[in-house]
């Protein structure tokens, strides 16, 4: 079964008299363990599908089904539990508070869930392993690299143990080595089993990607299988 089926997606957004269409019928499935990279120019509407698969905003028209339910058959309470216990999110920005702890920054997520606090930094720890910060694990994230801000947020984003993770744009504020260093932890953690999509307008970031769909003016314009033509790490720092 697909973790994710989109039918005849479309999104409009009204300013006054002004209508702008962002989505205008987009359709696809993504099973579970499948690496989407979602690909287009500015304004081809790569973020608004984003914020809809995200359960942060919803469609117009058209069905989107999460784990086999509708998005509009969620509550708003479900809509929160899914988005904090399925998903897992990580941005350009980071969106990290710099005057606390890589341990504190990982923890936030379960600030929101069932999980007893006695096993918070058990987990944390944990996740923070995963991606390589073990000795950074008291530092403020004030005093990170670019590269390893972005390994919090990452670790952070697994704290769940989320069924999908959506990484937008996750290289967009790193050099080209610390750009390769996160994309081959979001490619590993694709190999242990979680879905990805990967929202990028790289297309050697994309190439890490098992499956690129291209996005223009709010269609899909290319949906392809490139598991078996992802460029090398070599080609990736050049």
């Amino acid at each position: 079964m697909s973790l994710i089926s989109v039918n005849n997606l479309e999104k409009t957004y009204n300013e006054g008299e002004t209508e702008t269409k962002a989505l205008c019928g987009v359709s696809f499935n993504v099973p579970e363990g499948e690496f989407v990279a979602v690909m287009g120019p500015s304004g081809s509407g790569k973020s608004t599908l984003l914020h809809i698969l995200g359960f942060l905003d919803r469609q117009t028209k058209g069905s989107y089904l999460f784990d086999g339910k509708e998005l509009s058959e969620y509550t708003d309470n479900e809509v929160a539990k899914v988005r904090n216990e399925k998903m897992g999110f990580i941005f350009q920005s980071f969106n990290l508070l710099a005057r606390t702890s890589v341990l504190e920054n990982v923890k936030l997520p379960l600030l929101y869930s069932t999980t007893p606090q006695s096993k918070w930094n058990g987990l944390a720890k944990k996740a923070i392993e995963q991606v390589g910060l073990s000795h950074r694990v008291n530092h403020l994230t004030s005093q990170l690299s670019g590269g390893e801000k972005q390994r919090v947020a990452i670790a952070r984003a697994l704290i769940n143990e989320p069924k999908i993770i959506f990484a937008d744009e996750p290289t967009g504020n790193l050099d080209s080595k610390s750009g390769s260093d996160v994309m081959e932890i979001i490619e590993k953690l694709n190999n242990q089993g979680h879905t990805i999509i990967l929202i990028t307008h790289e297309t050697y970031t994309a190439q890490y990607a098992q499956r690129i769909i291209t996005l223009r003016d709010g269609k899909i314009e290319t949906d392809e299988n490139v598991k078996n033509r992802r460029k090398g790490k070599d080609d990736f720092l050049k």
